[in-house]
C-alpha cells in the first residue's frame, strides 16, 4: 500500500436513514406498481399507519400533505418523467428496473415539480434508494438525478417533446403526461381547436378539491357547513366543496352518512334523473349498477322526500356491501340487492326511473386516479361495449311506458356514450332521447344536446356523462 494511501483518512460507514416521507411514498407507488392497487385506496391506510407510529417517525399534518402530493403528482406527471428519465439513462426504460423506476421518478418530481431545493430533492432521493435499493443502484440514481437537475421542467420538455407541427397529438401526450390515444380519445370528444384540449389535459393533472354532498332529509348544506370549512358548490344545491388539506373522515355528519364524499357531476347526474318530467306515476325507482353506493344514496334520499321507494342493485356482493353502507340510515324505503343487470330478477316494466350508471373505463376521473390513464388500452373499450348496451337495454325493459332511464358513464369516450345511447335505440326502438340540460339549471357549456358532457376544465367536476331517455311503448 502505498504512502498516500495509508494516509488517507478512512471513511467511516453510514447506515442509511430512513425518511419517512418518502418511503411511504415509495411503497405506495410499488404498490400502485405491483398489485395494480390504486393510489386512492393505497394511500388512505398508510397515512393511517404512520400517524398511529410514536418516535421520529410519526408523521404530522405537513408530512401527509407531502407523501400525498408526491404520490399523486409522480402518478400524474409520470409520462412526461419517463420521458426525461430516458433522455438521462444509457438503456431502454423497460430495462430499469421498476422499483429503480420509481425512485427516479419520485426524485424528479421533486426536482421538476415542486419547490423542493435542488439538493434536498437529490439527496432526499438519493438516500432513499441506499434504503431500498442499495449503494449501487443508489450511485446510479444520484447520477441520473444530478443530469435532470441540470435543467427545469419547461426546458426538459422542449428538448423531449416532439414539435406540435409535426405531430400534435403525441407532443401533447409527452407535454401534460397521458397516453397518445388518451389525447386522441378525450379530443375526438371534446372536439374544438387546441387551447380546448390544452385545458383539459391540464385540469387532468390537477389536485382535485373535495366536495361533499349534503343528503336531502338527513342534513342541509348549511348545517353541514357548520361543522367544516366548506363553500358552497358550483351547480349542485347539495354540494359543499372543502377547503384544501380538509379531512371528511373527521366529519361526523360524514361518519354517521349523512353527508359523504361526492363529485358534483356525480350528484347533477342523480338530480336530473329525478327531476326528469315523468308521466304517471313516480314511486319505483331503481340503480341498477348502484357500487359503491354514492348516487344510489343521493337518489334514495330524494326518492324517500317524494315518498317514493329506491331499490339498489350491485352484482359484485362486496360492492353491494358498500351500497348498503352508504344508503343505512335513509328515512324512506328502499332495498339493496345483489343481482347481474344483465340478467335482472326484476319484471319488465316495474319501475318509474332507472339509473344506470354502468362500467366503463374511466377516463373522465383520470385527476382522481392518475394512474388509470396508464393502465388502460384501446382494446379494453371492446370489452365494455357489449356490457354497457346490454345494461342499457335491460334498463329500458325495466322501465314502464312513460318513465324514464339515465345513461351514465364516467369516460367522455364516444365509444362509451353518444355511440352506445344511438346504438341501443336503433336495437330496442320505443324509446326516445330528452334534453338533459334543462335538468342542470345554471351549469353552462352544456353543448348542443341532448345529452350532457361534463368537463374538468369547463366544470369543474369529473367528465361524467348523462342521456336520459323515455320509453314510449
Amino acid at each position: 500500500m502505498s504512502e498516500q494511501a495509508r494516509r488517507r483518512p478512512h471513511k467511516p460507514y453510514r447506515r442509511p436513514q430512513k425518511d419517512p416521507v418518502r418511503m411511504l411514498a415509495f411503497e405506495a407507488l410499488r404498490a400502485v406498481d405491483e398489485r395494480d392497487a390504486y393510489a386512492n385506496l393505497v394511500l388512505p391506510p398508510l397515512l393511517r399507519k404512520a400517524r398511529e407510529k410514536e418516535g421520529p417517525e410519526k408523521f404530522d399534518g405537513r408530512d401527509a400533505a407531502l407523501a400525498t402530493e408526491l404520490v399523486y403528482g409522480t402518478l400524474r406527471r409520470q409520462g412526461t418523467y419517463d420521458a426525461i428519465i430516458a433522455a438521462c439513462v444509457d438503456r431502454p426504460l423497460r430495462e430499469v428496473d421498476p422499483p429503480v423506476l420509481d425512485v427516479l421518478s419520485l426524485g424528479a418530481h421533486q426536482l421538476l415539480g415542486t419547490r423542493i431545493p435542488t439538493h434536498a430533492a437529490v439527496s432526499a432521493s438519493v438516500e432513499l434508494a441506499r434504503v431500498v435499493l442499495g449503494d449501487g443502484r443508489a450511485k446510479f440514481v444520484n447520477a441520473v438525478l444530478r443530469k435532470i437537475s441540470q435543467q427545469d421542467l419547461d426546458a426538459w420538455v422542449e428538448q423531449v417533446a416532439p414539435p406540435y407541427d409535426e405531430d400534435a397529438e403525441d407532443h401533447l401526450a409527452v407535454v401534460h403526461s397521458h397516453p397518445r390515444w388518451v389525447v386522441s380519445a378525450l379530443w375526438d370528444a371534446l372536439g374544438g381547436g387546441r387551447a380546448g384540449i390544452e385545458s383539459l389535459l391540464e385540469a387532468d393533472n390537477a389536485r382535485p378539491e373535495v366536495t361533499l354532498v349534503a343528503r336531502p332529509g338527513r342534513i342541509t348544506t348549511e348545517e353541514l357547513a357548520a361543522t367544516a370549512e366548506t363553500e358552497p358548490g358550483r351547480w349542485s344545491p347539495y354540494a359543499l366543496r372543502m377547503a384544501e388539506g380538509g379531512e371528511p373522515g373527521a366529519i361526523e355528519a360524514v361518519k354517521e352518512g349523512r353527508a359523504g364524499v361526492q363529485d358534483e357531476g356525480s350528484q347533477l347526474v342523480a338530480i336530473a334523473l329525478a327531476e326528469a318530467p315523468l308521466e304517471g306515476p313516480d314511486t319505483r325507482w331503481l340503480d341498477g349498477c348502484a357500487g359503491p353506493g354514492g348516487k344510489a344514496a343521493l337518489l334514495a334520499a330524494l326518492a324517500s322526500e317524494r315518498g317514493a321507494a329506491l331499490l339498489a342493485s350491485e352484482r359484485q356482493p362486496h360492492r353491494a356491501r358498500l351500497v348498503e353502507r352508504a344508503l343505512a340510515g335513509n328515512p324512506g324505503p328502499y332495498q339493496v340487492i345483489a343481482a347481474d343487470g344483465t340478467r335482472p330478477p326484476w319484471r319488465p316494466g316495474s319501475f318509474d326511473r332507472v339509473l344506470m350508471d354502468v362500467p366503463c373505463s374511466g377516463l373522465g376521473a383520470l385527476r382522481r386516479r392518475p394512474e388509470a390513464r396508464w393502465r388502460r388500452r384501446p382494446e379494453d373499450l371492446d370489452g365494455f361495449a357489449p356490457l354497457q348496451r346490454a345494461l342499457l337495454t335491460e334498463a329500458l325493459s325495466a322501465v314502464r311506458v312513460g318513465g324514464v332511464v339515465g345513461y351514465a358513464t364516467c369516460s367522455p369516450h364516444l365509444a362509451e356514450t353518444r355511440v352506445v345511447v344511438d346504438d341501443v335505440l336503433k336495437k330496442v326502438g320505443g324509446a326516445e332521447l330528452i334534453d338533459a340540460r334543462p335538468l342542470l339549471p345554471g351549469v353552462p357549456e352544456l353543448g348542443d344536446g341532448p345529452d350532457v358532457q361534463l368537463w374538468p376544465h369547463l366544470h369543474g367536476t369529473d367528465a361524467m356523462y348523462l342521456a336520459l331517455l323515455r320509453r314510449t311503448a
